[in-house]
């Protein structure tokens, strides 16, 4: 059937129908093993595929050169061993008529120079980049030949492998060091003037169509408008993309703006919750409208309104919604089959990038199927097992979650809910204005839940009986946790939870210490709240590094508020206790590294984070009562196979207990948890 919808015309780029506008744009999830794409980088792909997306990049980038050592899991292009890997990745894509091509790039300034051989870094210019604490050495007429003919050898492996086409990455590496007047400082033929700053991008292309032939499609991924005092300006970088477009070598155009150089630049090019959605998308169109020419663009494109807006008004020729796949891979096939209401919303709350930027692979905050797919289905099958009567306590994200794929699976769910609302922590999360999307999480599994018909009883502190009057066959606790206090020495009575401050049941002091030995998004929310609401605050922590819990893209929102409002931060220094003087409390601070060392910290009011305790009251009451005793057989539950032990014959159902009801950790673990304990009742 002919659809009108914008999003899903096919689009020919030269010989190649892309058979909608929607794509993934490049980026590095971090699956690589050996700097290969194996079977998990394989299927988180292919999967995006199966869900109707025209055009999936891999890679964000893959390195050309041994000198360009990965720096968050980049796929190695400089090595033969990858041509069979990514011609297996591309021919299950192509499978479900999805294209699939690479980036490819040289690192530059932005890696490390004591990761993999050990070769130093180099740039344009020996200008550091603070991000990855990198002092890189200038470029070499030499180091310039050896890339060059680096760039050209990988293109062809992409070619050798049936890939679609490649494209070029220009924003904080190699290729736009010579490019911006911040970063090239050369008085040879390569600084200076944009003709020269632009030679080495010509050598590189030049040599790459030498290699690849002139049919063979290259992108390039550029900065057009580096957004800094001395960088590379509006025009120049409208001039570059001109140039590009009009010299017949290049085939689309992959519009970025700003620079990732911090923290802080990096969430202005990829913004966070919080933060203004699709920033870039109206200076995107800005570029087509002057080259002409087919431009792609993403930078949180997180809905397909937007991204329809984006196609319609011709601001772009593919809109990529990157970080909204992740969160939902099958956006285009419910587009088609009219179901845009059941889109898994992207929260904006960039789980994903930050766990790739401190080392680990992406992962959704909550679809935990997202890298998984070996393991865990994205569309939930009906269980070919008994149906059974399955009781969950407590609507959190834990229960939401569990209760979700339970009646996805065809079983009969009822969930008892101690509060008048669903959500648990992460409705007291969305409490910070700036986190409100996290409600997200919430309101998309209740709406699944009205569809698959479940009830969810509110208002009812559920005890044993509550339970068993519902004769389950199963019953899953997903009762969370509540706040604990750190252990000190005194004053335990005389301390403010960070919940109770968050959740606005009491107000910030005039004065106030906080004390945060968890180091996550709890204390750093409490914190922002309590400096924005003008208190004197002074964040104390026992960590050397500040908030570890939280990756570097969520850190910057609380850094803007705690400089804005003047909140002093004291790492390395320990709550020892806490005593009353008149109408003040006195917090006795202590130090890990120097014995008896002390200072007190005269207040108005204190406020402590130190995640929370299991609510286990009721599983604890129901584990004699269960078949299981609650207990879970661990490496079936990873390998496969019943994991419920037999322990007590008599037992009326099984047991189990999910998210912060077994321990305090995050949100994603509780998605995580209701998932694959729900696939397996």
């Amino acid at each position: 059937m002919t659809s009108n919808d914008p999003l899903l015309q096919p689009y020919q780029l030269r010989h190649l129908t892309l058979k909608n506008r929607i794509m993934s744009t490049s980026h590095e999830p971090a699956y690589s093993e050996d700097g290969m794409p194996k079977e998990r980088y394989r299927l988180y792909h292919v999967e995006k595929a199966k869900g109707g997306m025209a055009l999936t990049m891999t890679a964000g980038s893959a390195i050309v050169s041994r000198d360009s050592p990965a720096a968050f899991g980049n796929l190695h292009a400089y090595d033969d061993a990858i041509v069979p890997w990514t011609a297996e990745l591309a021919e299950a894509c192509h499978e479900h008529d999805c294209k699939v091509m690479i980036q490819l790039t040289h690192l530059g300034r932005r890696t490390g120079w004591n990761k993999a051989d050990w070769l130093p870094v180099l740039s344009a210019s020996p200008v550091r980049e603070a991000a990855h604490r990198t002092f890189p050495k200038t470029a070499e007429d030499w180091d310039l030949d050896r890339i060059v003919a680096d760039y050209a050898s990988a293109a062809q492996r992409m070619q050798a492998a049936g890939l679609d086409g490649i494209e070029f990455e220009a924003y904080g590496h190699l290729l736009d060091g010579f490019w911006s007047p911040v970063t090239n400082h050369r008085d040879d033929d390569y600084g200076g003037s944009l003709d020269n700053r632009l030679r080495f991008t010509w050598r590189v292309i030049d040599a790459v169509r030498a290699a690849v032939g002139p049919d063979f499609l290259v992108g390039i991924r550029m900065v057009a408008d580096e957004d800094m005092d001395k960088g590379l300006s509006k025009q120049e970088g409208v001039e570059i993309a001109r140039r590009l477009a009009s010299s017949g070598k290049f085939d689309f155009l992959n519009i970025i703006r700003g620079h990732i150089d911090t923290d802080a630049a990096l969430t202005g090019v990829i913004p966070i919750h919080g933060m203004p959605s699709s920033p870039h998308l109206d200076f995107a169109g800005e570029v087509r409208a002057a080259t002409k020419f087919p431009v792609f663009h993403a930078a949180r494109i997180s809905d397909v309104a937007t991204a329809r807006h984006a196609i319609a008004a011709g601001k772009l020729d593919m809109v990529g919604m990157t970080r909204a796949h992740i969160a939902d891979p099958h956006i285009t096939r419910k587009v088609m089959a009219g179901e845009e209401h059941r889109i898994r919303p992207c929260v904006g709350a960039t789980y994903c990038l930050d766990r790739i930027y401190e080392g680990g692979g992406a992962l959704c905050i909550h679809n935990a199927a997202t890298g998984r797919e070996a393991t865990i289905p994205h569309v939930i099958s009906r269980t070919d097992g008994p149906l059974r009567n399955v009781a969950v306590v407590g609507a959190g994200a834990a229960g939401l979650e569990a209760a979700r794929v339970l009646a996805e699976r065809g079983h009969k769910v009822t969930v008892l809910e101690a509060s008048s609302q669903a959500g648990g922590q992460v409705r007291l999360a969305a409490q910070n204005p700036r986190r409100r999307e996290l409600i997200g999480i919430v309101d998309w599994r209740l709406a699944e839940l009205e569809r698959l018909g479940v009830e969810i009883r509110y208002d009812i502190w559920a005890g044993a009986d509550d339970v068993l009057a519902l004769d389950p066959d199963a019953v899953v606790i997903a009762t969370g946790g509540l706040p604990q206090n750190p252990p000190l020495d005194a004053g335990d009575d005389l301390v403010t939870s960070s919940w109770d401050i968050i959740a606005g049941s009491v107000k910030p002091a005039e004065n106030v210490l906080l004390y945060d030995d968890n180091g996550g998004h709890q204390g750093m929310t409490a914190a922002e709240l309590i400096g924005k609401a003008g208190a004197k605050l002074e964040l104390v922590t026992p960590e050397r590094l500040f908030a570890p819990e939280i990756g570097g893209m969520n850190h910057v929102p609380y850094m803007e508020a705690f400089h804005r409002n003047g909140v002093k931060i004291t790492i390395n220094t320990r709550l020892q206790s806490v005593r009353r003087e008149g109408n003040q409390l006195v917090a006795t601070l202590s130090s890990d590294y120097a014995k008896g060392w002390s200072e007190e910290r005269r207040v108005d009011q204190v406020v402590v984070e130190h995640g929370t305790l299991p609510l286990d009251d009721l599983y604890v009451e129901l584990k004699p009562l269960s078949k299981n005793g609650g207990a879970i057989d661990y490496e079936r539950l990873i390998h496969g196979g019943d994991i419920f032990p037999d322990k007590n014959p008599a037992g009326r159902f099984l047991l189990l207990r999910i998210g912060d009801a077994v321990q305090a950790r995050n949100i994603h673990a509780a998605i995580y948890d209701g998932i694959r304990f729900g696939l397996r009742i």
